[in-house]
């Protein structure tokens, strides 16, 4: 059996960064402007961010809840914080003044945190087109967004080139290839409590047997009805919620229900794809490597933090309980000295002989593999990757065809904010050198990870230095993609290359 203190370990693990997936589901309520619900790996340095700022937390985890040593109320909230499943960063979902007002406070995190707005979120409803079909379900166009709608979601038959009402049960951030997951009954739901268009007794989604048959008694005396053809489904979390809150978060649902029945009996849109109903706002923010040694900052203030906390705990689930056991054992102690890279690399990887992937971050949010290479050399500080080219093409900015055989030799530093990738053809020849400037390198265990900050610099082989694409980041300001703190840092390491190289 696990002894007392491990068990306390694994549990504070699971509830510290319990997120089942990388998306966000719709579960919010107009409960007041500041009001907020956090959960995941970010959870303790977020809720003494929002604390410190005025914010209200609610239905705060058992972790959180010892190391505040305060009484959280449970209920409502006008926002949800909730780490991805990568650990890269949070989603934020609830009333679009809560969701903007959110966003600004995770955005002065750091230079390097990127928020993007979710142009469909969970609890959308569309009228959307088909454009391709799988053996299970259908790809579906949402216009700025696309979903993944099983068949048995809907009753009907679908086909390529149809048009379908559906809602979006989970989104995902922008970085990620995964698809939105979609439904094609319409539900109501708000922090509490979903109504299904359905007829039947309501019912709990609880494991504690003994609550949800309580929640179940007091649901008669709430005074609100339920509209006719929808059944309630109450949460887990209204166990543990007061009258006030369980009244309020069923009239939200009623509200939101009545909407949808009313737009169910719209005739089909002129235009589609179209976006018919959004309940709720939704945005996705990354933390880039700087924004995460802040975060540690203001963990530290509540408790004891190592230095690279959430770094280490953004790599691997076995990296994340790793950090739980150091900070339980050394206390104070893990919080002195710089960033152990070479521990960390050792224990979790990546290691020579390792296969990783260069993750390419854009400033709109997407996310591009530049490709797997093999590292072949690594030390205290950086890693060395060599990956083999494919022919076709031309190397961006050189205006040099690509050929089979050629090498791309790129070598990164834990926290730089550039990295250098020499191109070799197969004679071993120099070919040219890409200096790639970037959001602050993250040397993961199977991934390489930054938002690319479009302005870089060349070296061609007779040795004249190039600077390029400085209007593509101009533009990226003006579009609002890039702040203006970000894009300056970026100009500032283009000059110092410029003059060094």
């Amino acid at each position: 059996m696990e002894s007392d203190t491990k068990q306390r370990q694994r549990k504070s693990a699971a509830n510290e960064a319990a997120n089942d997936g990388d998306t966000m589901s719709d579960g919010s309520d107009d409960a007041g402007d500041n009001s907020v619900r956090v959960r995941g790996i970010y959870a303790t340095a977020l809720t003494k961010a929002f604390l410190d700022t005025g914010w209200t937390v609610v239905d705060a985890s058992p972790p959180i809840q010892r190391r505040f040593d305060a009484d959280f109320e449970a209920g409502r909230h006008a926002v949800s914080v909730e780490t991805t499943a990568d650990r890269q960063g949070v989603g934020i979902a609830g009333s679009p003044d809560a969701v903007t007002a959110a966003a600004e406070l995770l955005t002065d995190i750091g230079r390097d945190t990127c928020c993007w707005v979710d142009p469909a979120p969970a609890g959308a409803v569309f009228d959307g087109r088909v454009s391709d079909t799988h053996s299970r379900g259908a790809t579906v166009d949402l216009g700025e967004a696309s979903g993944y709608l099983p068949f048995d979601a809907v009753d009907d038959h679908i086909e390529t080139g149809d048009t379908v009402r559906v809602q979006v049960r989970e989104s995902v951030p922008p970085w990620r290839d995964d698809r939105r997951r979609l439904g094609g009954q319409l539900q109501a739901t708000s922090a509490l409590v979903t109504l299904l268009p359905e007829d039947g007794a309501p019912s709990v989604d609880s494991h504690d047997e003994a609550a949800a048959r309580e929640l179940l008694g007091m649901t008669d005396l709430l005074d609100v009805a339920s509209p006719e053809g929808w059944r309630p489904r109450w949460h887990h979390a209204a166990t543990e919620a007061s009258m006030d809150d369980l009244r309020a978060a069923l009239e939200t649902a009623t509200a939101r229900a009545e909407r949808l029945a009313d737009g169910m009996d719209d005739e089909d849109s002129s235009e589609v794809p179209a976006e018919l109903q959004q309940p709720r706002a939704g945005r996705w923010c990354w933390f880039g490597r700087e924004s995460r040694v802040a975060l540690d900052e203001t963990r530290r203030e509540v408790t004891e933090t190592m230095v690279g906390h959430h770094r280490i705990k953004a790599g691997s689930d076995a990296a994340s309980g790793a950090v739980d056991f150091v900070e339980s054992l050394c206390g104070d102690a893990a919080a002195d000295g710089e960033f152990p890279f070479s521990v960390v690399a050792n224990t979790f990887g990546p290691s020579v002989g390792d296969e990783i992937e260069i993750g390419h971050g854009k400033p709109d949010g997407r996310l591009i593999s530049l490709g797997t290479g093999s590292v072949t050399e690594r030390d205290d500080e950086s890693i060395t990757l060599v990956r083999e080219m494919s022919g076709g093409g031309s190397y961006d900015g050189l205006g040099v065809p690509r050929s089979a055989g050629d090498t791309a030799t790129t070598t990164v530093k834990e926290g730089r904010w550039w990295y250098p990738t020499v191109y070799r053809d197969s004679e071993e020849d120099l070919i040219g050198t890409y200096v790639n400037i970037c959001t602050p390198v993250e040397c993961f265990p199977d991934t390489v990870r930054y938002i690319d900050l479009h302005v870089d610099v060349l070296k061609y082989p007779d040795g004249t230095v190039e600077r390029v694409d400085d209007d593509e980041l101009d533009a990226a300001v003006d579009d609002g993609r890039v702040s203006e703190p970000l894009a300056e840092k970026a100009r500032s390491v283009a000059t110092a290359l410029e003059e060094s190289l």
